[in-house]
């Protein structure tokens, strides 16, 4: 648990949506099962008053924060909104925001993760599938059932293949610690550097795998600046070169951002690296 553990009170932005409602629900059905609080409120702006998956709705996170005690909060909201709806929240003094709406503009992610950093709170995403701690807390999308408990932390740029690993581990019978998206945008708040960071001070993990994919050197960054056992696994050996890849936000070029460079140079500095999702729970049974 390096996020939150099953006493962390949790609120959710764009409660009344339809993704709000569904994951709520999702959150509180995985919260009822570990005993822990799970999402305790929704906020939709003229919204309040209602009910969302079973929880309360209010019109603006203040308010619902006069009536619950919640330090984070999950983002279902438009991209058109986010911005200002991260800046609120980090504003009424929320300490973790785990923002899994996609196609928020560059500036926006920017302005309102600098915000956020200013308010002493801390930004998951955007465009990420949130944190999951087997038996502790969920926040976000993550598939529940894939998961189990144990000593391997797992973090991430892309969504599905998170779930891909994480199933591999849990067959193998190697449970994990904490798994967290941290999202395949340009711009994110916490990088692989902050995750593993927290990893290190968590006694509950013992080694971690880095999934990361085509695009920028957060990956290498990274894993330099721990010392941490990890497994990497890097989607994108065939990507094509100098093509602009969507969901990384970046241009492959000069050798800079390519899945192969990135294998080459974390290859160099020791690190074991899969080529397929399956060869992970064999390399994290050798470093253990």
């Amino acid at each position: 648990m390096i996020y939150g553990d099953r006493d962390l009170g949790v609120i959710v932005q764009g409660a009344t949506g339809k993704q709000g409602v569904f994951h709520i629900a999702l959150m509180n059905e995985y919260a009822r099962v570990v005993g822990g609080r799970g999402v305790v409120a929704g906020v939709t702006p003229g919204k309040g008053g209602q009910e969302a998956g079973g929880v309360p709705v209010y019109g603006s996170v203040q308010e619902a924060l006069r009536e619950h005690d919640a330090t984070a909060s999950v983002l279902f909201v438009p991209a058109a909104a986010a911005c200002d709806s991260i800046m609120e929240a980090a504003h009424a003094g929320i300490e973790l925001i785990v923002a899994i709406t996609e196609h928020i503009p560059v500036h926006d992610t920017m302005k309102s993760i600098a915000y956020a950093t200013l308010c002493g709170c801390e930004v998951i995403g955007p465009n990420c599938p949130g944190i999951l701690s087997p038996g502790e807390c969920k926040l976000g999308i993550m598939p529940a059932h894939l998961f189990s408990r144990g000593n391997v932390g797992v973090v991430s740029r892309s969504g599905t293949l998170t779930y891909e690993v994480v199933d591999e581990l849990s067959r193998a019978g190697i449970g994990q610690s904490t798994v967290v998206g941290i999202g395949g945008d340009p711009v994110i708040g916490q990088t692989f550097a902050d995750v593993l960071e927290r990893f290190e001070t968590d006694p509950q993990t013992e080694a971690v795998v880095v999934i990361g994919e085509v695009g920028g050197n957060l990956e290498e960054e990274g894993i330099r600046s721990t010392d941490m056992p990890v497994v990497a696994y890097i989607a994108g050996v065939s990507a094509p070169p100098e093509k602009r890849m969507g969901h990384a936000g970046a241009i492959i070029e000069g050798g800079e951002g390519d899945a192969r460079s990135k294998v080459r140079r974390l290859a160099a500095m020791g690190v074991p690296i899969a080529s397929r999702p399956s060869e992970i729970p064999g390399l994290v049974r050798e470093l253990l």
